[in-house]
């Protein structure tokens, strides 16, 4: 199979290198890339055709070709303008139904490009509306597979969508398009199976040691999520050769996980004060301020911390001292909500979301997920990260709020503070109905956040805004329809078994 691969991706590397087809045709093939899993074997060259197509004159009345070709460039930190698809619309800015609504791929395309606005672009929330309402009314219409491609995306736009995930459906779908190349498709069945073989092994591994990590601290009011720590890991690094940062972010998601449910569900607040105030010191002699209860957890987490400096090199050690203090920091968020929670205090909404942007956990482990990369991971990157950027917050934002959004619906556990929405409801003297509208444009609005992180002048941090955005767009599949597949992770178990236990049929 890897000598397969090997001569297949030769053979398309060539294909991109000497390409000399029309930008349409170049747009084509890199779409189909990304939507099969595989742009990361290709990712230099990927980015040279980026840069051929941005420069190259583009005209076509063809919505499906503009509105690909806004996406591709906004996807990968080129600037568009919205007013590429003017051409579409009346004097009024509406969309002309007689010339779009006839053409279901090219509305799609429409939908999904829209979904890449940044702030300020009213037009694009509009597309997306318009393009919305007139895919759902022809649903029923559409043929295979165009009509599971629209079914998937009005459930999550594919900006939102993660390539890995979503890839075993393209893969099955992409024989029917009119441009398959049969290369390109068997390349993309055998790199989906020879990295689930590694990711197999790996999950192996974790499983044994997270089985461990659980029998050790003892901690049997905690969610046994471990499956669910290494996939939510493997959603922001699937790549080969990130295994080392995929380990070492699952393991921070077990610990953090360990944590949040120490303070959300067992915990008393003395008790709660002892374990942030060891964490803080981080040294073995903290131990005697805990309960016994608890001793074992944090012996598990300094060996845990030091196997990780261990198995870095020399000039990267010193990342463990960010990746100690981001951990620290989360845990001193858990501690003021514990403080709120047995105080009775509801805070005001902005000092909710101050704390619990924090407390949402993903900010932490954007410093996690940089520790196990390369050379790439520079300390430009960290001092990016530390420096909590828009992209950072936004994630934390999209995270807080959809939690939060799940949680109504479903619960709380029982020594969870009261939430960011609930502070809205108490603050605003509002109803739920409106506070949950509010929290989704609150959404909203940070993904916006998100996109507009692309077009940052420092080009050397894209891959890691890409990152981030991997790590947001993971809660989209976690919070799907207000759920929590985390806590009630049974309804992930077809997406595990589809990407850990099947293979692709070659």
């Amino acid at each position: 199979m890897r000598v397969k691969a090997d001569k297949l991706k030769e053979d398309i590397h060539k294909l991109l290198k000497t390409s000399k087809g029309s930008v349409v045709e170049k747009m084509t093939l890199l779409d189909a890339l990304q939507h099969l899993g595989i742009d990361h074997l290709f990712q230099e060259q990927i980015n040279t055709v980026i840069d051929e197509i941005h420069k190259s004159e583009f005209n076509s009345d063809c919505l499906y070709e503009v509105a690909l070709h806004f996406r591709l460039l906004r996807e990968h930190g080129c600037w568009v303008s919205p007013d590429i698809f003017n051409q579409f619309q009346g004097k009024d800015g509406s969309f002309n139904m007689d010339t779009i609504t006839s053409e279901p791929r090219g509305l799609l395309c429409l939908y999904n490009a829209a979904y890449l606005a940044i702030h300020g672009e009213p037009e694009l929330d509009n597309a997306i509306c318009f393009a919305r309402q007139h895919l759902e009314s022809m649903r029923g219409s559409l043929k295979y597979p165009l009509s599971e491609q629209v079914k998937r995306n009005l459930e999550i736009p594919l900006p939102r969508t993660l390539n890995r995930i979503d890839a075993p459906y393209y893969i099955a779908e992409y024989k029917h398009d009119q441009a398959c190349n049969p290369s390109v498709l068997e390349l993309a069945k055998l790199d989906f199976n020879l990295l689930q073989c590694l990711h197999q092994r790996e999950l192996k591994a974790f499983c044994r040691w997270g089985n461990d990590l659980y029998e050790d601290v003892g901690l049997s009011y905690s969610r046994n999520r471990i499956v669910e720590c290494y996939f939510w890991s493997y959603t922001v690094h699937y790549e080969q050769h990130y295994g080392h940062a995929r380990l070492i972010l699952a393991k921070l998601f077990a610990l953090s996980s360990l944590l949040d449910d120490t303070f959300d569900m067992h915990a008393t607040l003395e008790e709660g004060r002892k374990l942030n105030e060891a964490i803080q010191i981080w040294d073995d002699s903290a131990i005697t301020l805990l309960p016994e209860y608890l001793k074992r957890y944090y012996v598990k987490l300094m060996k845990t911390f030091s196997e990780f400096e261990n198995e870095l090199k020399q000039d990267r050690k010193y990342r463990i001292v960010h990746c100690r203090k981001a951990f620290q920091t989360l845990c001193k968020h858990y501690q003021q909500e514990s403080e709120w929670f047995h105080s009775s205090h509801i805070p005001s909404f902005e000092d909710h979301v101050k704390c619990s942007v924090i407390s949402a956990g993903t900010p932490s482990l954007v410093i996690g997920s940089l520790v196990g990369m390369g050379d790439e991971a520079t300390d430009e990157a960290f001092k990016w990260a530390l420096g909590y950027p828009d992209i950072v917050k936004a994630c934390g934002e999209v995270t807080r709020f959809m939690d939060d959004l799940a949680a109504f619906k479903h619960g709380k556990n029982k020594l969870d503070v009261a939430s960011s929405l609930e502070s809205y409801i108490n603050q605003h003297h509002v109803t739920s109905e409106v506070a949950i509208a509010v929290l989704e444009i609150f959404v909203e609005e940070a993904w916006k956040t998100t996109n507009r992180a692309r077009f940052d002048d420092r080009r050397a941090l894209l891959p890691f805004v890409n990152r981030v955005a991997n790590l947001t767009k993971s809660m989209t599949m976690l919070f799907r329809d207000k759920g929590d597949l985390y806590t009630f992770s049974r309804g992930n178990k077809d997406r595990i078994q589809r990407h850990f236990i099947d293979p692709l049929q070659l």
